[in-house]
């Protein structure tokens, strides 16, 4: 790359965060940080990379008081803090790219924020375009919005492999999380520790409980409805154990091309930075000198309905995804709390899209996919305290 690209880090102390830390610390010929912003769980952390990265108390964001006080402190004045301290922090700094790696709907604000400006949206948040749906798509500038998730950046490379007018399928793998192979039956007795335990990837805990459910996947089918403005019935989704192929494309003469490497967010991290240019080196390539075995096998719908339930919301269109993530994420702090079981979390789901008529409606500003979140939180609930 021949300019140094100015790059903002949303989730700087989360799993996709300190990597991009890591790839942009060994090129700082192309990158430069210009400011991190992060909830707050880890002000060691952030402390850390203010430091490191030279940071100016006005680029650095921490959206809960006590830890911001800490880092103010550490830092030498006031920082950034508050609930939208992350989009404050992205009003006021210029950047050539943000990367929001935010958990979970909060990252919402910061998407719209970053799209009001020119740069370009790096998106590892994938529950803030699934909540906006396409009162979000609809501010994106051309070749604004680029994807980290490993599924949807493989989606997208594989694209450059045809027209899109010659695309007959789209194929989402999935690892089958913790859980492959399970009975809903044998599930009901799963623990957090269990759910926890990701069996190729290592992610925070919202996107390992997830994947634990398959709600991580049906997040990616809708998120991918809307990257590429595509139907979801033809998103086919299959389970791969191995994690190499991080998805394909199929054309309508019967090719299929297929984005593989080995499991790690280096490659999709490092690509949506320097996108459409590659960066040498970002992670190991596969070793095609030793022997290795790739499986596929069908999703069980029975026992993990949550990609069915999603391929449903996004059919329905807005504001249904959104109500999709938000019953997702109160039933997951529920589980996590001991108040419901593991296959409880995507029946609070179900329950909701079916009560979501009367709340629902479709979205034309920010305030009513917040009042809709609201609505959807409510209501799981109320679902939940009768389980």
């Amino acid at each position: 790359m021949e300019v140094v690209k100015k790059v903002l880090i949303l989730g700087s102390t989360g799993s996709i965060g300190t990597q991009a830390l890591d790839i942009i610390r060994k090129h700082p010929e192309d990158f430069e940080v210009v400011g991190i912003a992060a909830a707050g769980h880890n002000p060691e952390l952030v402390i850390q990379q203010a430091q490191e990265f030279n940071l100016r108390p006005e680029q650095i964001a921490v959206q809960q008081l006590d830890p911001a006080k800490d880092v103010s402190r550490a830092v030498g004045d006031v920082i950034i803090t508050g609930e939208d301290a992350a989009a404050v922090l992205v009003e006021m700094q210029d950047a050539d790219i943000v990367l929001n790696a935010l958990v979970g709907s909060a990252g919402l604000e910061s998407t719209l924020a970053t799209l009001r400006k020119d740069g370009v949206l790096a998106l590892a948040n994938k529950e803030s375009l699934v909540a906006g749906g396409q009162f979000v798509m609809e501010k994106v500038k051309p070749g604004q919005l680029v994807p980290v998730d490993s599924e949807h950046s493989a989606m997208a490379q594989c694209l450059r492999a045809g027209s899109r007018a010659d695309v007959s399928r789209f194929v989402l793998t999935a690892s089958g999380g913790p859980f492959r192979g399970w009975t809903r039956e044998q599930m009901m007795e799963a623990t957090p520790q269990q759910a926890g335990q990701h069996p190729t990837w290592s992610m925070g805990t919202m996107n390992t409980l997830n994947s634990a459910t398959m709600v991580n996947k049906g997040l990616e089918l809708i998120e991918a409805t809307l990257l590429f403005g595509i139907a979801p019935d033809i998103i086919d989704v299959v389970v791969h154990p191995q994690s190499i192929v991080h998805s394909a494309i199929t054309f309508a003469d019967g090719a299929t091309i297929a984005q593989a490497s080995p499991p790690s967010m280096m490659l999709p991290i490092s690509h949506a930075l320097a996108w459409p240019e590659r960066i040498p080196g970002a992670q190991p390539a596969l070793d095609f000198s030793q022997a290795s075995e790739w499986t596929f096998e069908p999703l069980d719908d029975e026992a993990f309905p949550a990609v069915r339930l999603a391929r449903e919301a996004s059919a329905m269109g807005d504001p249904y995804p959104a109500v999709y993530n938000a019953a997702n994420e109160v039933a997951v702090e529920a589980f996590l709390a001991g108040k419901i079981r593991f296959p409880h979390i995507v029946d609070v789901i179900g329950y909701v899209l079916d009560a979501a008529g009367a709340f629902a409606f479709a979205p034309t500003s920010i305030e009513d996919i917040l009042h809709v979140d609201a609505g959807a939180r409510r209501a799981a609930k109320e679902v939940i305290a009768q389980l």
